[in-house]
Parts: structure tokens; C-alpha cells; sequence
């Protein structure tokens, strides 16, 4: 049996990476403002950088840096400058999608750790050991492996190489990403991290002659979101994921919101610690409360992707909006030790109704609300301007990073 998986978790700002952080991450990771293929996520300045890979260090977690963009000869230009940088900075490894960026960061940062990111399309143990010869401490396997071909993929490369594989978020319709449909349509360089997600359009038919007139293009009878993916979730499957050797558990979502990396990263930290725990049993089986942490937070339909194979349809036809059965209410600004909290409200609510209160490292906790104040200690009726302080009371401390929320009517 192999070490305990990683869990690795998205950190698309310096607040993300902290969430996550609290809620059981064990690596996060991020990009700079260029060189990282979530251009749309708010990312981290120079300054940020080394404050976040400080934070991460502080805390025991591991701060990776994407730099797997496409790069042009303008990019290489701006490269050695940023590689040396990390490496000052303390990055604990580069993520990279280019041989020539690998090669910059031998020799810019040849103190940092290589992992080569899933845009490379890792498919099989020949690619692995090409990259484990050219210096890779490890791997980021394309999506579109089953656990039959990651296990295979594992008994023939070094057990030095460590395995990384996607286990929850949204999936791309093309190939391990590499898309030009965004950059034809927008000018936005999916390559370059800017990708405008046409995938996710609806589209008709315009007949040459008849302008103006637009006409259904079916490909079900459910509608016709053609390239519209569902969502990646496999926190039923861990033993699954375990036995065929993957060593770091990736939660896509930099462009998702601190609640979302909150939720995520806290669902699949429980799962893996309470499988370790149990002595890692064949028959294990997910608690309710844990398998419905995942469907808290917002998503689209939920799916398996490749990983048992194309045994059922990954795509969804009626729309491509998500399903959003909570919402935040407010983060916590402040607690004292005698459970009197402060928080900063994200979406209304009324005194009267049922919260949820969720907490790093513990259960939920359900409550109806009452006796709601405002700085002065006034009663408040309704509580909706947005980002305002409002206090409660709990029969406990409340813990930094907590997240009040409810589900929606």
C-alpha cells in the first residue's frame, strides 16, 4: 500500500488558497498573474506569490505554481526571470506543459521540482518514463484515463515518480483541454488560460439564405448543448482511486469561490482520513454527510468521467446552468472564545429561518436563527446589505474560516 494520497486544492487568490488551507488541503495551487491556465481566476502578484507560498509553508501545505501555458517566443522572452523568482520565493514545485519551459526551469530554477500538467496528455507509461527521464518528480495523467490504464501506467514507471490525477471538478469537452474553439470564436487563447468556454454555448443553425431564421441543432432529444460537459466527482471512489496507484487527489476550480474550495477540499479530506482510519476496507462506504458536502457547494450534474470508462454519458443536453441548492450567507470576520461570532454577509436572510454552520474539522452544525445584531447591538428584521457585519451567539467558540449558509427556497 502506497503513502496516504494528497489532497491538492485550487487556490485561484491568496483568500481560496486560506480556505482551502483550513479546510484539510495538504497542497494547494496557483498561478502568478501569466504562464498559468486560468487566466480568468484573480491569480497573485510577485508580492502575493511569496506572501502565499510563506502562509502555505506556515501552515504545513505545499504551494505548486502553474506555468503549463502554450508558450510563444514573446512568453520564453519574460520566462528565466519568473522561473529564478519561484525558486527564491520557495515554491515547492513548477507545474509545466512545455519542453521548452522545462528547460528554462533546469536551468533558471533547478532547485524546484518538476510535475508535467495534464495538458502534456499523459496516456501511458512510455510518456511517464520520458518525462521521469528528463527530470519529472511527477506526472498529471490526462482525464481521459481509466483506472485499469493509471494502474498499469503505475507498476511500470519508478515508484520516485508520484501519480497525479484529476478527481473532482469541471471536465473540458476537448481533448486534455487543448482547444482552439474559444480563440476562433473570441480572440480568448484557451492555451493561454483564457478560455471563453463556447463548449458550454447554446447553438442553432443558420441556413446561408435565410438569414435571421435560426433552427434547432439536436443531437438529443433533451436539447442542444452539444459540447456540454457534466462535472468530475469521485469522493464514492477512493478506494478505487487508491488501489490503482494515484498519489495526489486534484480538485479543479481556481476560477470557484472560497466557499467552494472550503467545501470541496473539507468533503475530500474527510473521506481519505476516515477510509485511512478505518484500515482501509474493501466494503468502505461513504457517510451521507460527507457524500452531500459535495452537492453544498455549487455544481453541475455529476459524473465519473473516464475513469470506469465510457459507461455512461458525460455530457448534459438541457443547459448548461449549475445547481445551486445552497448558498453562502456570510464568512466569519470575527469570534470570541465565548462563542460570539461576527460575519460579513455574501446573500440575505431572516431571522427565523434554518442555517448551517460549517467549520474547519467539524460536522455542520444546524440551528434556526435568532436574536440577529447589527456594531450598535440593535435587532436586525432583515439582514441584506451585502458585505455588512452582523453578530450571532453559539454555544461554542466558532473557529477561524468558518462559513455560515443555507439551503435555498
Amino acid at each position: 500500500m502506497r503513502n496516504k494520497p494528497e489532497i491538492l486544492a485550487p487556490a485561484g487568490d491568496f483568500e481560496k488558497m486560506q480556505y482551502a488551507i483550513a479546510y484539510g488541503a495538504d497542497a494547494v495551487y496557483l498561478a502568478g498573474h501569466s504562464f498559468g491556465m486560468r487566466a480568468a481566476a484573480a491569480n497573485f502578484s510577485s508580492d502575493d506569490l511569496t506572501k502565499g507560498i510563506a502562509y502555505a509553508h506556515s501552515h504545513g501545505v505545499k504551494c505548486y505554481i502553474t506555468v503549463n501555458i502554450i508558450p510563444s517566443n514573446t512568453d520564453l522572452e519574460q520566462l528565466p526571470e519568473y522561473l529564478a523568482f519561484l525558486q527564491t520565493a520557495g515554491a515547492d514545485a513548477l507545474i509545466i506543459a512545455d519542453v521548452g519551459v522545462l528547460a528554462l526551469a533546469k536551468r533558471h530554477a533547478p532547485k524546484v521540482p518538476v510535475h508535467i500538467s495534464t495538458q502534456t496528455s499523459i496516456l501511458n507509461h512510455a510518456a511517464a518514463n520520458f518525462w521521469a527521464a528528463l527530470g519529472a518528480e511527477r506526472i498529471v495523467l490526462a482525464r481521459e484515463l481509466c483506472l485499469d490504464e493509471i494502474a498499469e501506467i503505475r507498476a511500470k514507471t519508478p515508484s520516485t515518480l508520484e501519480i497525479e490525477a484529476f478527481v473532482h471538478g469541471a471536465m473540458c469537452i476537448s481533448y486534455s483541454g487543448r482547444c482552439l474553439i474559444s480563440q476562433y470564436l473570441t480572440g480568448r487563447d484557451a492555451n493561454h488560460g483564457a478560455c471563453a468556454q463556447p463548449c458550454r454555448w447554446k447553438y442553432q443553425l443558420v441556413e446561408e439564405k435565410r438569414p435571421g431564421e435560426y433552427f434547432p441543432v439536436v443531437e438529443a432529444d433533451q436539447g442542444t448543448y452539444l459540447y456540454n460537459s457534466k462535472d468530475l466527482c469521485m469522493i464514492d471512489h477512493l478506494p478505487e482511486l487508491i488501489a490503482a496507484g494515484i498519489d495526489s487527489f486534484k480538485i479543479e476550480g481556481r476560477n470557484k469561490t472560497a466557499y467552494y474550495a472550503a467545501g470541496i477540499t473539507s468533503a475530500y479530506r474527510s473521506a481519505v482520513d476516515l477510509y485511512w482510519t478505518s484500515g482501509k476496507p474493501d466494503n468502505f462506504t461513504l457517510p451521507s454527510e460527507i457524500y452531500e458536502e459535495v452537492h453544498k457547494v455549487s455544481h453541475r450534474h455529476y459524473y465519473t468521467g473516464f475513469y470506469f470508462g465510457q459507461t455512461e454519458n458525460g455530457q448534459y443536453y438541457e443547459d448548461s446552468q449549475y445547481i445551486r441548492q445552497w448558498e453562502i450567507i456570510g464568512l466569519l470576520d470575527e469570534a470570541d472564545p465565548n462563542g460570539h461570532a461576527v460575519f460579513r454577509l455574501k446573500n440575505r436572510f431572516y431571522p427565523g429561518e434554518t442555517l448551517e454552520l460549517m467549520q474547519p474539522e467539524h460536522q455542520p452544525y444546524r440551528f434556526i436563527v435568532k436574536n440577529v445584531t447589527d456594531d450598535e447591538g440593535s435587532i436586525l428584521d432583515v439582514i441584506h446589505h451585502p458585505e455588512m457585519r452582523f453578530h450571532l451567539d453559539f454555544p461554542f467558540p466558532v473557529k477561524p474560516f468558518a462559513i455560515l449558509r443555507h439551503k435555498k427556497m
